[in-house]
């Protein structure tokens, strides 16, 4: 048989067509499928005193201090003391974590503390070494973990202004804002391309074409770090991180962490675009994903992370694992994984165990399990990318706070986020030409997003998963009702804020502002297939008709993190806004929408679709250049005010039928969902659970603390002191209907954990919008002797009330009270269809 020749060979692997691409018999060369990828030369070359310097220091350093460069802690697990013992090279805090748990820390706060654990680090009197510890945050549409930050819109919608130049404004405003707190480190950007809608990082994704992603990556790096032989890291500036390497953006159904099971020609072509121009530009360091590529985890993966992105690539700078990503490792756990330094992560991001880790490592050296000159690279890595940043130079507060005072949430960034909001929407539907409209109106404003900036930022912000924030949190930012009023009142006309729609005196037209709620990585996910918004509940649409059956012209405003089905609520709409995520800013989204008050445009439409829109709920997978590619607005759809577009009425009867019940419902992982959150309450006080520790009084009646039982803060610890009747409540003040799952003999779920055994009374409550209210005594579920174990709890809601349509409207459908001392811990609240048995205790 003829073998195909050597170039047909090369071709066939590219397409993946061939399982194996080492050898052509014919013209018995080797091919290898490294040569896919390029040699990439940074703007950032090598410094000959740098080097010097790295080479000597490395030489004074023990293997215990190497190691310690390789261990990054995060905040709350971590103390000022024991980076004074260990030298630890980094440290990081997590979305929602904060100096002392203070959500409205100050700038302050953060510099002070940065600073004391670089001076910790630099103190050598107990290990005889002085070496710079750096910080590093999660950064991702603004530095959203600080109070009075400026948040610009999520990536999906700046991918959507396809501006690049503005892309390079947007992260020298983060760099900024970041140094300004004493933190030397982002990481930041994304560069992910989103190729399945239904993952719940969809929204940190510039666009499902890797095009867009390319030539943003480059500019934003150049943002962030300065420009090589110009600014680069500069006092302005910090250091950047691509991220995540490689495939994230490509699982399987779009699950979070899933398998990417693309070619590797495919897997340059899509998802390696953005680390091309990033390398080019200078990044110093990239993050190693969570996802596998054909089941080897990305931090467990050699091939990918050395040969291809530091040897091939030419990427000198650092990598760094992701939140115990290495723990996810074949062989591994989060105290130990030789696996993943030898494949190349120079930095393992550990939360918790840290002190575990290290002494494991050390050990894995010392019997040769992981090699002397592995840990060499990592800290030459290391230091390198310390001595290029000015850490040695001086603390933070010199270094980098002090240059950059005031940048918090300045004027001038305000306007570059204005801006980066005006560019960002796009504009799908406008019958009739009924936009812009004349700032003389009488304006109905209604919708939960309309006056709710925590909703218009969604993830990352203040909180991880973007949860439990009320407008208070945002002292320097405008909700979407605060544009539209401040606009209306300058021109004589009024704007009138109805949640839910009604009125006195009928308007001239009414602004409807909805969508998703904010979520985060896995919380995001969209498990069922279905891109459908709001599946079988349906409050907005109602809302929407209910004005158009009024005689009111409807223009929508939506707010999600990707494109959904919306066919019904388009169809109940005179003109539709994709407003994506807009940020703090979202008052300007009023300027769009409003003309001068003679007519002329103030701001015309020019954001454009980066991702392209379904015309079906079932179309989870659909990208530009796609075989059958059938979308209701195509890549690139924008109308603006020169349009003349008109949308005919769609198709509604493509809605997917699904079960009245599924199998298991999740009230909480990791975060509240169905638009419940956690209070916790006594008889005269209620707290909103709106970071990772919260008490709910100085007497400290209860405290909530997240952990991490299998991901990131998927369980939380309550105590109680015992001062008063106290307790925590998982609510929806607008109730949900669960009565469906009464009648299919449904429980509620969770596990629990004693941590000492109970003392008094723990009562379980559910409460309906009603006042109808439930309880029952834990007691006859716990099982008291089995201390520290994780053991699950059913409570049968027909033990509650044989009644089924009493759960119709449940305002509370978890709570735990007690007026004790206890402590325990709980995990995995949800909702659980047909249970085996109705007995009650």
């Amino acid at each position: 048989m003829k073998l195909p020749s050597n170039k047909i060979l090369i071709a066939l692997c590219m397409s993946g067509a061939l399982a194996s691409c080492s050898q052509s018999n014919q013209a018995n060369q080797t091919v290898n499928p490294i040569d896919i990828w390029p040699s990439v030369k940074s703007a950032v070359t090598k410094d000959a005193a740098v080097e010097q310097k790295v080479a000597s220091l490395l030489a004074k350093m023990t293997l215990e201090q190497k190691v310690a460069q390789m261990i990054q802690p995060e905040l709350r697990f971590v103390s000022v003391e024991d980076m004074r013992k260990y030298g630890f090279g980094s440290i990081l805090n997590g979305g929602g974590s904060f100096p002392d748990g203070n959500k409205q820390a100050n700038v302050k706060d953060w510099v002070d503390l940065a600073d004391s654990f670089y001076l910790a680090a630099l103190d050598d009197s107990q290990d005889g070494i002085a070496i710079p510890s750096i910080w590093g945050t999660d950064g991702v549409h603004g530095h959203n973990n600080v109070y009075g930050a400026t948040l610009f819109p999520h990536n999906i919608g700046l991918g959507a202004a396809n501006n690049p130049e503005l892309i390079k404004k947007v992260a020298e405003v983060i760099a900024k804002e970041v140094a300004e707190t004493g933190i030397g480190w982002n990481f930041s950007p994304t560069v992910a391309v989103a190729r399945d809608d239904r993952w719940g990082r969809a929204y940190e994704s510039f666009s499902e074409d890797p095009a867009i992603v390319k030539s943003y990556a480059g500019k934003y790096v150049e943002g962030m770090q300065g420009e090589a032989g110009k600014n680069f890291l500069a006092s302005d500036k910090v250091v950047s991180t691509a991220k995540h390497f490689l495939g994230d953006g490509g699982t399987v159904e779009g699950v979070d962490q899933g398998n990417n099971i693309d070619s590797e020609a495919e897997l340059f072509r899509l998802h390696a675009q953005g680390y091309v121009t990033a390398i080019e530009a200078g990044v110093q360091t990239v993050m190693a994903s969570f996802n596998t590529w054909h089941g080897k985890k990305m931090h467990g993966n050699k091939y990918l992370l050395t040969d291809v992105l530091k040897e091939k690539m030419g990427f000198d700078g650092l990598v760094v694992g992701d939140w115990n990503g290495h723990g996810q490792v074949k062989g591994c756990s989060n105290d130990k994984c030789a696996q993943a330094i030898n494949a190349g992560v120079d930095i393992l991001m550990v939360p918790e165990d840290w002190k575990a880790l290290y002494f494991n490592t050390i050990a894995q050296v010392q019997s040769g399990e992981i090699a002397l000159s592995r840990i060499d690279d990592a800290v030459t890595r290391i230091l390198r990318v310390k001595y290029r940043m000015g850490a040695f130079d001086a603390k933070p507060s010199d270094r980098l706070h002090v240059p950059n005072k005031g940048a918090i949430g300045s004027i001038s960034h305000k306007e570059i986020a204005q801006q980066a909001v005006r560019e960002s929407l796009v504009l799908l539907k406008n019958n009739h030409n009924i936009l812009p409209l004349k700032p003389n109106l009488n304006v109905l404003v209604a919708g939960d997003g309309a006056d709710n900036i925590g909703k218009q930022n969604g993830g990352w912000t203040l909180t991880w998963q973007g949860t439990a924030n009320v407008n208070s949190d945002f002292p320097n930012a405008t909700s979407i009702y605060h544009g539209i009023k401040q606009t209306l009142e300058a021109n004589g006309g009024q704007a009138n804020l109805s949640l839910d729609a009604s009125y006195t005196e009928k308007p001239d037209v009414a602004i409807v502002v909805f969508g998703e709620n904010p979520y985060a990585e896995m919380q995001g996910d969209i498990k069922d297939g279905n891109l459908e918004y709001q599946a079988g509940v349906k409050t907005d649409l109602k809302l929407l008709r209910k004005l158009k059956s009024e005689g009111i012209p409807v223009v929508s405003v939506f707010l999600t993190g990707r494109p959904l089905w919306v066919n019904k609520e388009l169809n109940a709409s005179d003109a539709f806004v994709a407003a994506w995520l807009p940020g703090t800013e979202g008052g300007s989204i009023a300027d769009v929408l409003f003309s001068e008050l003679n007519g002329q445009i103030k701001h015309d439409f020019k954001g454009k679709l980066s991702f392209s829109w379904p015309a079906k709920p079932d179309q989870t997978i659909l990208n530009v250049n796609d075989q059958n590619y059938k979308p209701l607005f195509a890549y690139g759809y924008g109308l603006d005010y020169n349009s003349n577009q008109m949308i005919p009425d769609l198709n509604e009867d493509l809605t997917i039928k699904s079960a009245a019940v599924a199998d298991e419902l999740t009230l909480f992982n990791q975060a509240p969902t169905l638009g419940f959150d956690f209070n916790l309450y006594s008889q005269n006080t209620k707290v909103a659970v709106n970071s990772n520790t919260v008490s709910l009084d100085a007497a400290n009646s209860v405290t909530y603390k997240s952990f991490n039982r299998f991901v990131q803060e998927d369980a939380f610890e309550l105590t109680w002191s015992g001062s008063q009747s106290a307790g925590i409540q998982l609510v929806n003040p607008a109730g949900f209907d669960f009565s469906e799952y009464a009648k299919a003999n449904s429980s509620v779920s969770f596990d629990l954990r004693l941590q000492t055994p109970v003392s008094g009374q723990v009562v379980f409550n559910l409460a309906t919008t009603q006042g109808q209210a439930f309880s029952v005594d834990l007691a006859k579920y716990i099982n008291s002797s089995a201390l520290g174990e994780w053991q699950t709890l059913n409570i049968n809601l027909s033990c509650l009330n044989e009644n089924s349509e009493t759960f119709k409207q449940v305002s509370n459908i978890w709570s735990i009270e007690s007026d004790q001392p206890n402590k325990l811990s709980v995990s995995k609240i949800r909702i659980v269809s047909n249970q085996a048995s109705q007995d009650c205790p």
